[in-house]
């Protein structure tokens, strides 16, 4: 199926600005320090455009949107073989939120376009990173027919009550929700329910769990994945039972065949 770009589509027009801006760089590169004022893109690879949201923040501390580069109208376009580019969103939402710093920090100023040596320091509680679901969405950022990411730092401490709805229990699908819900339906094992600290299961330490499915005599029925192999490492098309994901539990995103 092709999720192909949406004229007048906000998200589309920002994905096309970011691969404009960066000519001749790994797609795998924080954005050209040229790169304009609007929007401000933290990471561009074959699946994903990360850019810090400066218009209307949800915290002070960070608010991060990764919007697939794909035109996906929503999260119930995803099926189990998208789960390692479920996983992926989460390692570099977390990645960045740890590495980037306010805008007014000159750590991704025009003039020094490097990630800092160090990265911050945050407890897991901190993190939120997740969708927004129909027909609940931000005010602020209207977008519902194209799939993205909001990653931030708690509190969010901008949202205001209005906004919050939209942040709330009502509409807010955690990505590690989202994660576990899909391993968990696709296999015997406890995954959301099973553990009081998720992140320990051991499940968890593969990313590709449950992105495959088949019967006992080996014939897989794996669904093809919205996943872009990475031509550039020298991988070669992706063959109907298999796709190249870019995918980790530790920050680097190293390559791996499923």
């Amino acid at each position: 199926m092709a999720f192909t770009p949406k004229p007048g589509c906000p998200m589309c027009g920002i994905v096309a600005t970011a691969a404009a801006h960066t000519p001749g760089q790994s797609p795998r590169s924080p954005s050209c320090p040229d790169a304009p004022a609007e929007p401000e893109i933290l990471w561009r690879d074959e699946n994903f455009t990360a850019y810090r949201e400066k218009a209307h923040p949800v915290s002070s501390n960070g608010h991060i949107i990764i919007a697939f580069n794909l035109h996906v109208p929503s999260i119930y376009t995803l099926s189990s073989s998208d789960l390692p580019l479920l996983v992926n969103v989460r390692n570099l939402g977390r990645r960045l939120l740890s590495t980037s710093s306010p805008p007014s920090s000159p750590l991704f100023s025009p003039g020094n376009s490097s990630a800092p040596s160090v990265p911050l320091q945050h407890t897991e509680s901190e993190f939120r990173i997740g969708f927004i679901t129909p027909p609940f969405k931000d005010n602020k950022i209207p977008i519902t027919d194209h799939l993205h990411t909001h990653a931030y730092l708690a509190p969010a401490d901008l949202l205001g009550w209005w906004r919050g709805v939209a942040y709330g229990p009502l509409a807010w699908y955690a990505i590690d929700d989202l994660i576990a819900e899909i391993r968990e339906s696709v296999s015997n094992n406890r995954v959301k329910s099973g553990y009081d600290n998720r992140i320990n299961a051991p499940i968890d330490m593969v990313p590709e769990a449950g992105a495959r499915t088949g019967a006992a005599n080996g014939d897989e029925y794996t669904a093809s994945s919205l996943a872009i192999p990475d031509i550039e490492d020298g991988l070669a098309s992706p063959s109907p039972s298999s796709t190249s994901f870019a995918s980790s539990s530790s920050g680097h995103i190293p390559h791996s065949h499923v």
